[in-house]
């Protein structure tokens, strides 16, 4: 069966951030639902469980960071792109992500107008490979 819209979680503490994501967001026609995840352990649990399409990734989290979630992501092979959405857009924190397998590194300020294009490109992708 040809998966028409993406199951999405966001991991982020910031609500103002992820308030302003989700209205942005809504305005797509190919997202099902959008999580959310404060912490690493939530988005863990919902990792664990929901198995999203696409997560979108903050570095700076309540308990561990979002580049250990990018490792336990990839090394427990979760078939999910991730987006990396971050203040801490310095090369150190690029190179980083990109080296654990993120698929994308995002600032938060800067490219943010850029979100929705690439989610339209993986939705394509998506649907052409399953």
């Amino acid at each position: 069966m040809e998966k028409t819209k993406l199951e999405l979680l966001i991991v982020d503490d910031n609500k103002t951030f992820v308030d302003r994501m989700i209205r942005l967001l809504d305005e797509l026609d190919n997202i099902g639902y959008i999580d959310v995840a404060n912490s690493y352990d939530d988005a863990f649990w919902i990792l664990t469980n929901e198995k999203p399409d696409l997560v979108l990734l903050d570095i700076n989290l309540k308990g561990k960071s979002g580049i250990d979630l990018l490792g336990i992501i990839k090394k427990m092979e979760w078939e999910c792109k991730v987006i990396m959405v971050s203040n801490h857009a310095d090369e150190y924190y690029r190179r980083e992500c990109k080296n654990l397998g993120a698929d994308y590194f995002l600032d938060k300020t800067n490219d943010f107008g850029l979100l929705p294009g690439i989610i339209i490109s993986i939705q394509q992708n998506l649907t052409t490979t399953k």
